[in-house]
């Protein structure tokens, strides 16, 4: 991926790959990985005792709504918080970059939820607290994706999506504590100081772990460079557009006086 641009007298803006040393490396850990993780949670991990082969995507499935719902947006909270704070380009950037991630992870949560809940619930969809807390979150994160396309002053834009970045991150506790707060059909914790999973079914959940997190990281990194080449393009059209207007008019120069 790579982006250039050039100013009205011709010559180059701005130019430049969103890849990088770091992320051909990170790009190459996370292709290891997966091509480890499809062997170990399709053929190597055995089948769980109640939900025979069902419990393979669980190996996809709680590591892709860890990563978007803890991390992914956890990023745009802290992100939005410092954006607040200090006004930081990079992390105003970073929150978005992050968020448009967890979006994407956070709907392969509900895909992989609903192939899961056919088998073991009967039904591809229930209005289970944890299910449906995780729709709303979907929900509020594609808003705040839509305010950052809104044709507003960028100071604006983006203060609104830091507000609405830190108040979205809020839903996440209705998620993790909705199985304990309401009975539904979502089971609860797996995963904690008393783990139900134990030798070859614990290390290929902690490999999928290790696996959604490279993911996550190289997608950051390929975004954030993507959205400060955009936020260059910006800045350089508006500085050519500033530039050609004073050149028309040499009264906003001083040639005139």
């Amino acid at each position: 991926m790579s982006s250039t641009g050039t100013t009205t007298n011709g010559s180059r803006a701005f130019a430049g790959p969103t890849a990088s040393k770091a992320t051909r490396v990170v790009g190459l850990m996370a292709l290891a990985g997966i091509a480890l993780l499809l062997p170990l949670a399709l053929l190597w991990s055995p089948p769980e005792i109640d939900q025979a082969d069902a419990v393979r995507l669980f190996y996809v499935h709680v590591p892709s709504a860890t990563v978007a719902l803890y991390l992914a947006f956890g990023v745009t909270c802290l992100g939005s918080l410092i954006y607040l704070r200090n006004q930081s380009v990079f992390w105003d950037l970073m929150a978005h970059a992050s968020a448009e991630i967890g979006v994407v992870f956070c709907g392969f949560v509900l895909i992989t939820g609903m192939l899961w809940g056919r088998p073991t619930w009967g039904v591809y969809w229930e209005w289970d607290p944890r299910i449906t807390s995780t729709a709303i979150t979907l929900i509020l994160y594609l808003g705040y994706l839509a305010l950052r396309r809104m044709d507003l002053d960028p100071t604006v834009r983006s203060k609104r999506a830091a507000f609405l970045g830190i108040i979205s991150f809020c839903n996440l506790f209705i998620i993790k504590y909705s199985v304990e707060w309401w009975r539904g059909l979502h089971q609860g914790q797996t995963i904690g100081i008393d783990t139900q999973l134990d030798g070859l079914m614990l290390f290929t959940f902690a490999w999928g772990m290790v696996t959604f997190v490279l993911i996550f990281a190289w997608l950051l990194m390929h975004r954030f460079r993507l959205g400060w080449l955009e936020l260059q393009a910006t800045t350089t059209s508006l500085d050519d557009a500033i530039a050609a207007r004073r050149a028309e008019s040499p009264q906003l120069t001083g040639e005139g006086l």
